[in-house]
């Protein structure tokens, strides 16, 4: 063991001990041996794609060379260590590297190697993959995008926090997610955002909450990348709770299917004058099935970019289309059970303005026009003091 972790400092320049090792020696069709080490703490350049990484390169023991990065993907760049071939020529280069079949070959068997020491990990030593994860986790999670072969594999070994989780801490598997889904669930429930605080707050969580089903917090800049490339995990397919219609014949009984059918049709006026006051702000008011203690909220369509990912790069500089969104209402809420018992338009106009700014606030958009709903609250809080 203190040979090992020797060698580790000549190989990664980290002073800090390894968190573990894999050492393989493998003859047959495949002749190799190779070192790995997984570091218990990030380096400081992890996030620069394009700073060195790869392992020490070496054939029938000759040094090739440092930072061969063909034989490991990206997402496992923390990863260090030597690799000693025999079946490579000894005037290899990085240009001949990326052409010939046994690098291929070489890279699939590290890559099973690194993924099944930390499912190994994952299952035999908690606190230690915990220590893994929050070190590495994010970069974990771009697998599924750069590694589709591996990707269910890769998805096994992510963690993440939920409505369920004590604290912030990103400590629940899919599998445990799974494992606890309520009968007849046929989809994993997940809500992106820029903090912990504001999706466990997101008005789009209250009906999961009440019916008891498990959602996932995806706070990390990458969630939303990562899952548009998952897209399923063990036959369940992932469903972003801020997007389309909630899919009732799966999440409700017979009783709140009628109920919300009642709703739809009992507040058809209302929806209509929602409809015409916001026009130029939303294509659609419905009736929400989402909602128990929020007056409404905003939702994209199914196939739309969804609120946090559109800012994410609105923020870089990119141009993104606008997304068509629908305002869901709550109709037992008090504040919207007012509105519907405004006579004066103007003043419906305004409330109804009020209420989709508020929604827009809730899910951590920006104001278009920050001071106008100022100046519209104000007008509203002294016509009630009045």
């Amino acid at each position: 063991d203190e040979d090992y972790k020797e060698f580790y400092k000549h190989v990664s320049h980290d002073w800090n001990e390894p968190l573990t090792w894999m050492h393989n020696t493998v003859e047959g069709k495949l002749n190799y041996t190779s070192l790995l080490y997984i570091p218990t703490q990030a380096p400081f350049d992890m996030w620069n794609r394009e700073a060195s990484r790869g392992v020490k390169l070496y054939v029938q023991r000759v040094f090739i060379m440092d930072d061969a990065e063909q034989f490991l993907p990206a997402y496992l760049r923390f990863v260090k260590g030597v690799l000693d071939s025999n079946d490579l020529s000894l005037n290899v280069s990085r240009e001949i590297l990326q052409q010939d079949k046994q690098v291929d070959s070489l890279r699939s068997a590290l890559v099973k190697r690194v993924l099944d020491t930390l499912e190994k990990m994952s299952k035999k030593d908690a606190e230690k993959y915990q220590t893994f994860w929050n070190q590495f986790g994010e970069v974990l999670k771009e697998g599924p995008a750069e590694d589709f072969a591996n990707r269910e594999k890769v998805a096994g070994l992510f963690r993440f926090s939920t409505t369920q989780s004590e604290g912030t801490e990103q400590n629940v598997s899919l599998a445990d997610y799974i494992a606890r889904m309520r009968e007849g669930q046929k989809k994993i429930y997940y809500i992106t955002g820029e903090s912990h605080d504001a999706v466990a707050a997101s008005p789009h969580l209250e009906y999961f909450r009440k019916k008891g089903i498990e959602v996932l917090l995806l706070t990390d800049r990458v969630d939303e990348w990562m899952v548009g490339h998952l897209s399923d995990f063990d036959g369940k397919a992932f469903q972003d709770v801020t997007k389309g219609e909630l899919d009732l014949d799966e999440l409700a009984d017979e009783s709140e299917k009628e109920e919300q059918k009642q709703l739809e049709e009992s507040h058809k006026a209302l929806i209509e004058r929602l409809e015409a006051a916001l026009k130029d702000d939303v294509k659609e008011v419905r009736v929400s099935s989402r909602l128990s203690d929020s007056p409404a909220c905003l939702v994209v369509g199914q196939y739309d970019m969804g609120g946090h990912m559109r800012r994410l790069m609105e923020a870089a500089g990119q141009k993104v289309p606008e997304p068509e969104v629908a305002l869901e209402v709550n109709p037992s809420h008090p504040l919207i059970e007012r509105l519907d018992q405004e006579a004066d338009e103007d003043r419906f106009t305004e409330l109804a303005q009020v209420i989709h700014a508020q929604a827009l606030l809730a899910e951590g958009s920006q104001l278009k026009q920050p001071a106008q709903y100022v100046t519209r609250l104000n007008k509203l809080l002294l016509d009630l003091m009045k």
